[in-house]
Parts: C-alpha cells; sequence; structure tokens
C-alpha cells in the first residue's frame, strides 16, 4: 500500500484490518501471509458505485506476468463499505456484478479454446485473455472467518500462472492445499466447504469456488456471470 497520500480513510483503515489478518501467525493461508510480509501483494480498490477504476487496475497487475519465472502476486481488490453490513446472498451478488462488469469491459476476446460456459468442469474467469481465479471475502463471513478480511468485500485475484508446479494434481500442489485446508479448518472451526475442490475435477464447477457459502452446504443453482461479447 502506498503512504497514504490522496487515499481515502475507509480504505487505509481496511488495508489495515487486512495486513493484521494476514500476517497472523496463524493465518491458514502461508503463501498469502508470506507474500504480504515480502510485499509481494498488489492492492486497488473501488468505490460503492463506480467500477470504472477496475480493468486499468488488473490489467496493470497482470503486466507483471509477461515473463517467466513468475511471482507469486496476488491482486487484492478492496469495495467500500456499505453503511450497513450484508448478507453472504448480497456480497455474493455484488461480487458476480463486479465480474461481469469486468468481463464486459475487457477489450479482448475470451480464448476460442477456452469453455465460455461457467457449468463445464474446465470453465475459468479469463481477462485480456489470462485465466484468473478470483475468490470473495466479505464482512458477512461469520463461521469461515478466514473470508472474513474486515469491513469491506475483498476480492482476490490470482493468475493461474502462479500456480505451476502446484496444480491440482501434482504432489506439490496436493501437500499445500491439504495442509491450507487443515489449517483453515481449524481457523474456522468448520469443515471445507463441499464445493472446494481443484481445477479440472470433472465433477467440480470452479465458479463455486470463487464465492463458498458460509456453511456446509453445496451452492444450488446456475452461475450469475454469462459471456456476453
Amino acid at each position: 500500500m502506498e503512504d497514504g497520500t490522496n487515499l481515502p480513510n475507509w480504505l487505509l483503515q481496511e488495508y489495515r484490518t487486512f495486513h493484521d489478518t494476514v500476517t497472523d501467525a496463524s493465518f491458514p493461508c502461508y503463501f498469502g501471509m508470506k507474500a504480504e510480509n515480502k510485499g509481494e501483494l498488489r492492492y486497488a480498490y473501488i468505490e460503492h458505485r463506480d467500477w470504472s477504476a477496475l480493468p486499468m487496475a488488473v490489467e496493470e497487475f497482470l503486466e507483471l506476468f509477461q515473463e517467466p519465472p513468475f511471482t507469486r502476486h496476488g491482486l487484492f481488490v478492496f469495495v467500500e463499505p456499505e453503511e450497513k453490513e450484508g448478507t453472504i446472498d448480497q456480497y455474493r451478488k455484488q461480487f458476480w456484478d463486479i465480474l461481469q462488469f469486468l468481463h464486459e469491459e475487457d477489450t479482448q476476446d475470451w480464448p476460442t479454446d477456452k469453455p465460455k460456459d461457467p457449468e463445464h468442469y474446465l470453465w475459468d474467469f479469463h481477462f485480456k485473455k489470462e485465466p484468473i481465479f478470483v475468490f470473495g471475502n466479505a464482512p458477512a463471513y461469520k463461521q469461515r472467518k478466514t473470508r472474513d478480511l474486515g469491513h469491506s468485500m475483498v476480492l482476490g485475484f490470482q493468475p493461474r500462472k502462479i500456480f505451476e508446479g502446484l496444480e491440482g494434481t501434482e504432489k506439490g500442489g496436493i501437500m499445500s492445499r491439504e495442509k491450507v485446508r487443515e489449517r483453515v479448518e481449524k481457523w474456522d472451526d468448520l469443515p471445507k466447504h463441499p464445493d472446494i475442490s481443484h481445477f479440472g475435477d470433472p465433477d467440480h464447477n470452479e465458479w463455486k469456488q470463487f464465492f463458498i457459502g458460509d456453511d456446509i452446504k453445496p451452492i444450488k443453482g446456475k452461475c450469475p456471470f454469462h459471456y456476453d461479447k
């Protein structure tokens, strides 16, 4: 985060909460903890109803991945907090509305060899032709405390490139994933959400991992995102 000049007060407060949470020694995601401590994470913010800065922020972030080896940078986008805290469903709707907006602002076509239907098990969100795992965090999470990073909804953007060597079927990926999930279950005092799996699992819908429930119930219904070009 910059020195704070010209940044809104709410953002500075939310970043402090974020930093204190993810650098706590017991925080389950040691990848995020390590990246924050090393200064490898990147940040942006959007206001209540003005999301116009988001496409450029994501585009500039993706420029960090022009050539390998890829540092495991992540982008965290803070959404201006509501005056009154919303429900999980309200934050989930806003999350998907923001991704739909980002998609509609994308000036490049979706890769022709990638599924456009979120119900396909190999679907992934793309921006500037890059596959990105996006996950939502919100203050309405009461049981899954790892998803509560302050009063803001926070969207995490992780390009698939940073998972090289940690894919779902790779030994390193399996071991790392299981260690993190054990720590998450301990922090949340709740079993792994049933929609959590790994990309490429034919019995899995990736979009359901983007904004999981605050419970142990599978997400029902269709994905709110739709390809529209």
